[in-house]
């Protein structure tokens, strides 16, 4: 059986970096049955092999992905004294998420806000924390930061589902886990009402858009690098459409205050996405300025409100790839040049009105 095995764990291996973990797990369940192993990868009840067989094809899996995925720096950020970075989980009707949670050395008052920080295919919390920079803005700011961890058994290369109709929706699916995780956290930590945020990149920026469209009672802005407009795509071969060619997208209604980044030699996702998330922001004075920031050129377009502050912000950074601008080499998808994405987030969602004002 050992040439056979060997030639299925190929294909298995093939199938997974291709997004097809079924198609992965059949591959092996067919080579163990060549040896009359089958029933028992099947789930057979016999004392001798259920479990441990079964345990032993999840993680045979689990090992495969992971070859697929670089996680980039899993290093633990370094503390600042007094404050934490712990792990946790939270569980609702939806489903449940693992995640990360810093909160900084607060001297005994209230948080100033919550951000919500969504990390892109094939990175981790940590990966993310340490790449962007966040948690050292947030000690500076007073601000507690959440790092939820996508499941690889939803995606095999941890990318948020924004693609998938019933996670493009408000009740239900990844919306409502990630809204709850943000609720709860709100709650334990009284945090000031209207000074909720959530950002991302990549797959992390479009399901930040997202729950902007679904979830504007629970945040109060967005900040998206490299996303994508709300529905874009509706299932896995459209997603790779619109993240290549670009994407209209539709809204709900009410524009929700975003701040948008995005590289104008970003080959995986489109700059025309950013016009398309973009273009929802509502009439109103635009200032249009640049500048040269950390070695790289931009512009920026920003759109203001009646009541005179800045709703939207779109930022297109000259020469940026893939990769949040102005990050740390620490973390993957980081661009160390230009300007300082995590710090004009903070900035754009720290001079919003608070609600109410």
């Amino acid at each position: 059986m050992t040439d056979e095995f060997n030639a299925a764990m190929r294909r298995a291996g093939k199938l997974v970096r291709a997004g097809n973990p079924k198609a992965a797990t059949e591959a092996i369940q067919n080579a163990l049955g060549a040896g009359g192993l089958g029933s028992m990868a099947k789930g057979s009840k016999s004392s001798f092999g259920k479990a441990k067989i079964g345990r032993g094809l999840r993680e045979t899996l689990s090992g495969l992905a992971q070859s697929t995925l670089n996680g980039g720096d899993s290093t633990e950020p370094d503390l600042p004294e007094g404050a934490t970075f712990d792990s946790g989980s939270f569980s609702c009707s939806a489903g449940s998420r693992d995640y990360r949670l810093y909160i900084p050395n607060l001297k005994g008052s209230a948080p100033t806000g919550l951000v919500m920080m969504l990390h892109g295919c094939k990175q981790s919390p940590v990966d993310f924390a340490n790449g962007t920079g966040m948690n050292q803005l947030a000690e500076a700011h007073g601000l507690i930061v959440v790092y939820p961890a996508q499941s690889r058994m939803a995606n095999m290369q941890n990318c948020w589902k924004w693609f998938d109709p019933a996670d493009q929706m408000r009740g239900a699916g990844e919306p409502a886990i990630l809204a709850g995780l943000m609720q709860q956290l709100q709650r334990d930590h009284a945090i000031p009402k209207g000074r909720s945020f959530v950002a991302g990149l990549s797959a992390g920026a479009a399901m930040a858009v997202v729950l902007g469209q679904t979830y504007r009672d629970v945040f109060d802005a967005v900040g998206a690098h490299s996303g994508l407009p709300y529905r874009a795509a509706h299932d896995v071969p459209s997603a790779f459409a619109a993240m290549g060619q670009g994407a209209t997208g539709s809204d709900t209604g009410e524009f929700i205050p975003t701040i948008i980044f995005q590289g104008d030699a970003d080959s995986t996702v489109s700059a025309a996405n950013a016009d398309a998330i973009a273009k929802h922001a509502p009439n109103g004075p635009e200032v249009l300025d640049d500048g040269n920031t950390g070695g790289r050129r931009f512009s920026r377009r920003s759109v203001m409100a009646p009541k005179g502050h800045v709703v939207m912000e779109q930022w297109t950074v000259s020469g940026l790839g893939h990769a949040w601008s102005g990050g740390n080499s620490a973390g993957s998808y980081t661009d160390p040049a230009g300007p300082e994405a995590s710090r004009e987030m903070l900035r754009f969602f720290l001079d919003l009105p608070r609600k109410g004002a």
